[in-house]
């Protein structure tokens, strides 16, 4: 199987959200914490669903 191949990547804070095409063609947006320590990672069905996902997300690093 091929790794994601991310476009249209944008930075909200400290979480990028990305498009890419899952095992199946279909088209899913992630959303995805780069703070260190931070475990959030999340798909949705919708680019307004990931870049809602990075504008609220509160990290909480351990």
């Amino acid at each position: 199987m091929r790794p994601n191949r991310f476009h249209n990547v944008i930075r909200i804070g400290p979480v990028q959200v990305g498009t890419h095409n899952d095992g199946r063609g279909r088209i899913r947006h992630t959303a995805v914490c780069t703070a260190p320590g931070c475990d959030f990672s999340a798909d949705y069905l919708t680019r307004a669903g990931a870049e809602l996902a990075a504008r609220t997300h509160r990290c909480n690093p351990r």
